[in-house]
Formats: C-alpha cells, sequence, structure tokens
C-alpha cells in the first residue's frame, strides 16, 4: 500500500526493528570492528543504541525495514555533505565498516549505520531564554546554509511530518482528546488550506533537518546558550525552507511571549542564513500547522503503540499550549514582529 494511503503513512505504522542489545553489539563488532556494551535508546522508527567503547561513544541504528533504502542513503550521504561543506557544525559524523562503506545492509533487510555519539545536556532540560533561542536559531541557519547545494533522488518522498501536507492531517483529528484542542487544530488547517499551502511553491524550497526539537538539540550543561550538537536527522527531507524554521520555531515558542520568543530564534537564523520577507511573512502559520501535526500525530500513535506512548506523546502538552496562544494573537501581529527582529538582527 503506498505511503500516503494510510492514515499516519506506512512507515509511522509499521513497528520499529526489534533486536537485542547483545544482537546490537555483535553487529557493531561484525560490521565496524567496534566492542563495546549496548544501551537502548528510544526512538520513533528506528531502533538505536548508544555503544559505549573503551575509545568513545556511538550511535548504532538500524533503519526501520519499511523504511526505503534510497531514504536511509540519503539521510547518510546528507551527513557527510555536511562534514565536506561545514566540518564545525555539531552534527554527527559517519562511521565506516570494516570495508569501508558508510552503512551495512543485514540479512533482515534492515541498514545499518554508526554514528559518532554527540555530547550536551539534552536542551528539554536545559531550557533556557533569549541568548538560547538565538544560539539555536543560527546553528539552524548554518545548517541549512551547508544543505543549499545538497540534493539526493530520494529527498522528495513523502513524510506526514513535513508541514506542506498538513491537510492530510485532518483525518488524525478526531483522535485528538481534548475537544477545545482538537476544533483549533481545525481551524489552523482551514487557515493553512485557504493562506500558506497556495504559497509554498514560491518559498525557497531545499534539502533541511526538518525535526529540530527539544529532544534533538544538545546544549553545553555549564552555558545552555551554547549549542554542543544536533541530532536526528532521520525526518529529512526536500521542502520549503521555511517550514524548517518553523519547525523548531514550534518548540521554542513560549506561550506566555509567543511572538517575542519566536523573533528570538528567528532573529539568529537570519543572521546565519539571510530570510527572505515572504517567508518571514508566512512563518506564524507554518509554526501552528507543525504544532497541530505534533497534537494530531501523536495523539493516533500513541492510541496505536501504547507500548511507546510516553516517548510519542513527549512534546504533546507543549504544543497544545503553545497552539492557543500563537493563535490568540491578532491577525499579523506575530509576522510584524518578526519582520521587525530580522531588521534589528
Amino acid at each position: 500500500m503506498p505511503h500516503s494511503a494510510l492514515p499516519i503513512g506506512t512507515l509511522l505504522a509499521a513497528p520499529r526493528p526489534a533486536f537485542t542489545a547483545t544482537e546490537a553489539e555483535g553487529l557493531a563488532r561484525a560490521h565496524f570492528g567496534q566492542d563495546g556494551r549496548a544501551l537502548p535508546l528510544t526512538s520513533e522508527r528506528d531502533q538505536n543504541f548508544r555503544l559505549v567503547t573503551g575509545h568513545g561513544e556511538f550511535v548504532l541504528k538500524i533503519a526501520n525495514a519499511a523504511e526505503p533504502r534510497g531514504v536511509t542513503e540519503f539521510q547518510t550521504l546528507a551527513l557527510l555533505h555536511l562534514e565536506d561543506r561545514a566540518p564545525s557544525l555539531p552534527v554527527p559524523r559517519v562511521g565506516r565498516t570494516l570495508e569501508g562503506a558508510p552503512w551495512a545492509e543485514l540479512p533482515s533487510g534492515n541498514l545499518l549505520r554508526l554514528l559518532t555519539w554527540v555530547g550536551g545536556e539534552p536542551l528539554w532540560r536545559a531550557r533556557g531564554g533569549a541568548a538560547q533561542r538565538r544560539a539555536i536559531g543560527r546553528c539552524l541557519g548554518g545548517i541549512t546554509a551547508a544543505l543549499a547545494d545538497f540534493a539526493h533522488p530520494a529527498a522528495d518522498y513523502e513524510l506526514l511530518w513535513d508541514i506542506r501536507h498538513a491537510a492530510r492531517l485532518r483525518p488524525l483529528l478526531p483522535a485528538i482528546p481534548d475537544a477545545r484542542t482538537a476544533v483549533l487544530a481545525g481551524q489552523v488547517i482551514d487557515r493553512f488550506d485557504a493562506e500558506a499551502a497556495p504559497r509554498l511553491a514560491d518559498l525557497p524550497w531545499q534539502v533541511v533537518h526538518n525535526d529540530m526539537n527539544s529532544h534533538n538539540i544538545m546544549v553545553d550543561p555549564a552555558d545552555p546558550s551554547l549549542v554542543t550538537g544536533v541530532i536526528d536527522f532521520g525526518d529529512m527531507v526536500r521542502t520549503a525552507r521555511a517550514c524548517d524554521l518553523a519547525i523548531a520555531g514550534s518548540y521554542q515558542l513560549e506561550p506566555g511571549d509567543p511572538a517575542g520568543s519566536l523573533a528570538d530564534l528567528v532573529a539568529g537564523y537570519h543572521e546565519a542564513n539571510p530570510l527572505q520577507p515572504s517567508e518571514i511573512e508566512i512563518l506564524p502559520e507554518l509554526v501552528a500547522a507543525r504544532m497541530v501535526a505534533t497534537i494530531a500525530i501523536a495523539s493516533s500513535r500513541a492510541a496505536q503503540q501504547p507500548e511507546n506512548a510516553p516517548y510519542i506523546l513527549r512534546n504533546l502538552p507543549a504544543a497544545a499550549a503553545g497552539l492557543e496562544a500563537l493563535t490568540a494573537l491578532a491577525p499579523g501581529a506575530a509576522a510584524a514582529s518578526l519582520a521587525r527582529a530580522v531588521g534589528e538582527a
């Protein structure tokens, strides 16, 4: 069945790989020559292990067998591109197999990869203020700028987490447990269809990270305004560039000051990767659409995978509060605030 034929997509509905830690240790040894202890990590679609060895730590990634091979290759080659174009960016490095390849194909059909471990404190444990938001914006802007000339045949695959597909979230709205949030989500999608979707094609498009959430950003515990790493390139896709920034915005927005907190992030991004006025104008609508995606997809998937529900639902409360605050602003107020911030950056 095609990916888009299912309400939440074949890939999002497919069970994750289920290798044991002992099996993972054997795979790391056999394919990468790395002897270590494998510790399970949480993940949405793949199966990941933290591999602790005597000479460093790594992430052993076992791709979901439902993931098209080209998509996993695309994500890996993008990391290699970043290493070549901007080696100072704090992103994982790709390990090589004993044969010198960037991945190994398992008999089960899964692709196996080894990435360097990125140190630091997860952002959700060390949330800061304006300086931190600006730093996150600068870091994301640097990554996006470095990816501007990267292309791959699999980059245009369909992923429901891509904001441009927000209209496809409608069948999931009944799964949202809070009636008020469900109604608000429907209104956001209506506005997206009428106002944002027709303008996306005229914006700059490129390959982007597409998942700059607070679990994928690492900061220095001693100075939380310093970004030490960005992880999880598993949702990479080619889409409107502004969608990527909007995803980061949906997680950085503070309900007590939605316009101001967004402005901090956007100002930092603009320093590293200048935005067009049309991108700034549409950004609040894209942020709201991403919040709806977080709420709707999480609600639907948690009902289907109760054993993984805590991980799936981790961003839902913040998304609901942020959506309420953002949509309560006067029309155009957030975009005007972002335009002023960029002018002052």
